[in-house]
């Protein structure tokens, strides 16, 4: 049989004319922060609102926990194809067609009093965030000089921990005041924002065409790949199926009415665990990842304990949030360590992964919540988590090597 190929773009190089020749150009960096922010914000804000969801839309949660679902898989489907078809397209245009993108979709949701409309609209928003994605790195690193690229990077991706700190249960609080309809309007407010703010920061670059072909199964057969995908795809599955059914999980303590409260206490904690793993990554990158899964372990098992006790479930989710900030940086560093010059393609098999995770969770934590209920989340990430941390364990020489150590 053929061998699978994968069709890579080239590491773009900074545009001379539109390159900074010194210093950081924040404002459009923060633009797209801010395409990212609304990316993420789009994607988990249905997690804090299923119960308002579920009775506007007349379906059950687990029903609206599938808007998560559908959103995982238009990115999955959509990223890979989407970047090749528009590789030669110039930069800045094409940024803006995927955030015009989420001003169509969140628009026809707040207005979609139908639920398969809905659907569709979601599907469509994860096809804009797979694009959006897969350009917002590019762009940053062709509006600096080499030597502040990483910088650029970094700030470009602020966006997804503010999301998750401020964004989501911000999103949620202000639905409870004026309904999730114009919380997602509000959204589509901010986009069309964001498209006059892209247009006045950033600068404007051509397309490259790809000059090449790799084999995403050679890559996937290098040391340690297999691991790391294993690793991933089952931390970020756990994580999803409470995260996404969170609202119904807060319910039987009486706590529905403080969702945006506990959301913000898993975001404030996940930024923790961001700037946790930034300092101690170089040194301890295996302890990390495997002292991660021990965390959210403990987290699960304290919720399946004491799932009626409200103080126990804000110190749970806390230390949830502090396992769970760092691990996409530990993840990625882990694939681009064991893949080397083919960091490309382990990256898009992390995001091919991570999504597939992402629509699993949703899928099979709506079926557990339907047929055991929501005491069961906890208890089911428990074999997950286990195979994570074996999984970690056993890669000692090649995805989370002990001699990285020091």
């Amino acid at each position: 049989m053929k061998a699978i190929e994968f069709q890579t773009i080239e590491p773009i190089a900074p545009d001379a004319a539109n390159t900074a020749a010194t210093g950081l150009p924040l404002a459009g960096l923060l633009a797209l922060a801010m395409a990212g922010f609304i990316t993420v914000l789009t994607e988990a804000l249905p997690a804090g609102l299923l119960t308002q969801m579920s009775k506007d839309l007349a379906v059950s949660e687990s029903l609206v926990g599938q808007l998560v679902t559908i959103y995982a898989i238009g990115s999955l489907l959509a990223a890979i194809p989407l970047v090749a078809a528009t590789r030669g397209w110039r930069r800045r245009p094409l940024l803006q067609t995927a955030i015009g993108g989420f001003f169509i979709v969140n628009t026809i949701t707040a207005l979609s009093d139908n639920y398969v409309l809905t659907m569709v609209a979601r599907l469509f928003a994860g096809v804009f965030a797979g694009l959006l994605w897969a350009l917002l790195a590019g762009f940053a690193s062709r509006m600096v000089a080499d030597s502040l690229r990483g910088r650029a990077i970094a700030i470009a991706m602020i966006g997804t921990p503010l999301a998750l700190s401020l964004g989501i249960p911000l999103g949620t609080l202000l639905a409870s005041w004026i309904g999730w309809r114009f919380t997602f309007g509000v959204m589509s407010l901010l986009t069309l924002i964001l498209l006059v703010w892209v247009q006045s920061a950033v600068p404007d670059f051509s397309g490259k065409a790809a000059s090449s072909q790799l084999r995403v199964a050679k890559v996937f057969g290098m040391p340690g790949v297999k691991a790391i995908l294993g690793v991933t795809f089952a931390f970020v599955l756990a994580h999803t199926i409470l995260y996404t059914y969170i609202a119904p999980f807060l319910a039987p303590p009486g706590m529905s009415d403080r969702i945006d409260l506990v959301l913000f206490v898993f975001g404030v904690m996940a930024f923790v665990g961001t700037w946790v793993i930034g300092v101690g990554i170089d040194r301890w990158s295996r302890r990390l990842v495997l002292l991660s899964v021990a965390l959210f372990m403990l987290a699960s098992v304290a919720l399946g304990v004491w799932n009626l006790n409200p103080a126990a479930i804000f110190i749970s989710v806390g230390v949830w949030g502090l396992a769970f900030g760092g691990v996409p940086t530990l993840f990625q560093a882990a694939s681009a360590n064991a893949t080397g010059e083919a960091a490309d393609v382990g990256q898009a098999l992390m995001v091919t992964v991570w999504n597939l995770a992402i629509a699993g969770g949703g899928a099979l934590g709506g079926l557990l919540l339907d047929t055991y209920g929501a005491s069961s989340l906890p208890w089911a990430l428990l074999p997950l988590l286990l195979l994570a941390g074996f999984m970690t364990w056993r890669a000692s020489m090649h995805g989370f090597p002990a001699s990285a150590q020091k």
